[in-house]
């Protein structure tokens, strides 16, 4: 599929006026990856970026309808603009839904006119059942209000509560983002308030000594499997995105092989009752390494556990030397509980999750926020 476009602007000499929209394939990705760091977006190697496809169990099931995205390219063959589309299983009354990710869109400057022109054939997929969009950034935040995307109606997305478990690289990555002079050096300085601050002001001590017995996974077995099955089961009105075995692997494989990502887990007798996962959100340009927790699930539906994980956590934080410890989003009783004992927040520029359903009986259910359980798990937001 293609659409033809023509600029209506000679704002340069340089500039190519015609270009269409096409299809991409993966031979596109050497230009896809040039475009993204051009304008400071996070890439992914070649084998890691067809793996979100070539291993994505919704992908393998429909490839012959769905493409991986759609590019825009010049006359000369050039690609001037990129958006990626992900499928992703759901589910919900027992049924089960096919979603679409828009991931990754990146545009050249030059042809900002033509972005919606990539959106509108992500929007336009007759296969797809819902559109799921947790990385909405300012760029595009407006565009997917143009399409009727809706925002996500439980959970702050536009609030992150955060732990500082390195002051003095926090600090020292904030103010080099504020360009001051002599960064790291008065980062030192700075940081010895608030550690005087923190250590007569811990609310999550209690949590150290009386908490369950918490397991480390390095790999995810069939435990996971078992669990899915009792989840979905225990929540048949959730809208919850497929966590069996074979998606989590997916998910989750190389930020697993590159220690990037860390799952701890709750349970007797070799039966997980609830499991959390931590995943690296590193900020280069600030030379911040910080862990975000991206999903929380109990088949109890409790929170009980959610404090200890959360504890555990930012032990390991502070002895691998991350500077900051986040959450994003989640359902109230979740959200509650970390915003309860995170001493900070910060402001996000947008809300970021938004969806869109044409199905009118998807669309009602998913009105009621009781229907919801959303998390960084969702969307593009953790892979």
């Amino acid at each position: 599929m293609s659409v033809n476009l023509t600029a209506n602007s000679t704002a340069s000499a340089q500039r190519v006026t015609k270009a269409k929209v096409r299809e991409a394939s993966f031979d596109d990705y050497d230009q896809i990856a040039a475009l993204q760091v051009e304008y400071g977006r996070p890439t992914k190697n070649y084998e890691e970026w067809k793996h979100l496809w070539l291993n994505n169990p919704a992908y393998i099931q429909f490839r012959n309808v769905l493409p991986i995205g759609w590019v825009l390219e010049r006359e000369d063959k050039k690609i001037v603009g990129y958006l990626g589309n992900i499928p992703l299983f759901y589910e919900l009354g027992g049924q089960r839904v096919l979603a679409s990710v828009a991931h990754a869109w990146v545009v050249d400057a030059r042809y900002r006119a033509y972005s919606l022109a990539l959106l509108d054939l992500y929007f336009s997929q007759k296969t797809v059942e819902l559109f799921l969009n947790a990385t909405v950034g300012p760029a595009g935040f407006e565009s997917f209000a143009v399409f009727q995307s809706l925002p996500a109606p439980v959970g702050d997305w536009d609030r992150s509560v955060f732990w500082i478990t390195n002051y003095q690289g926090f600090l020292a990555g904030w103010l080099a983002m504020k360009a001051f002079p002599l960064a790291k050096p008065l980062s030192y300085a700075l940081a010895v308030a608030p550690l005087i601050k923190q250590a007569f002001s811990n609310r999550l001590s209690s949590h150290r000594c009386t908490g369950p017995e918490l397991q480390v996974c390095k790999d995810i077995d069939e435990r996971f499997d078992v669990f899915w099955q009792a989840l979905r089961k225990n929540n048949p009105n959730t809208l919850l995105g497929v966590r069996t075995r074979e998606v989590l692997e997916w998910h989750f494989r190389y930020a697993l092989r590159n220690n990037e990502a860390w799952i701890v887990t709750a349970g007797e007798d070799a039966v997980i009752s609830a499991y959390a996962i931590f995943l690296r959100y590193d900020n280069p340009r600030a030379g911040l390494k910080r862990i975000r927790l991206v999903d929380y699930q109990a088949l109890d539906g409790n929170t009980t556990l959610l404090a200890p994980m959360l504890s555990w956590a930012l032990d390991k934080c502070r002895n691998e030397g991350i500077h900051m410890f986040e959450s994003i989003g989640f359902r109230a009783d979740k959200r509650n509980v970390i915003t309860n004992i995170a001493p900070y927040e910060r402001k996000m520029p947008c809300w970021l999750y938004f969806y869109k359903t044409r199905d009118k009986s998807l669309a009602e259910s998913l009105s009621d926020s009781n229907v919801w359980d959303p998390s960084p798990f969702d969307g593009d937001a953790s892979l």
